[in-house]
């Protein structure tokens, strides 16, 4: 891995501690950063859940409605045929 960054052009630096009171403002700022991220996903998939029973829904009235039409021809040809007999 050390060779790899050095390849990249990254050269080891010394990293100086934070002193409490930096560590606890970068902490609480990841840690709403990882709640707004948090709270936009699940509004994604919440509206992803929503789209999809709409759609589910959207298609089952159809198919009611196609099934209805296919019924009603199928009694309608009955009548014809009982007409023309």
């Amino acid at each position: 891995m050390r060779a790899k960054m050095r390849l990249m052009g990254f050269r080891g630096a010394a990293v100086k501690p934070l002193n409490e009171e930096a560590a606890a403002e970068l902490g609480a700022e990841l840690l709403g950063e990882a709640i707004v991220f948090g709270v936009g996903g699940l509004c994604l998939y919440l509206e992803y859940a929503r789209q999809t029973g709409q759609a589910r829904r959207r298609e089952d009235e159809q198919a009611a409605a196609l099934r209805e039409v296919g019924e009603r021809l199928e009694r309608l040809r009955e009548e014809l045929e009982a007409v023309a007999a």
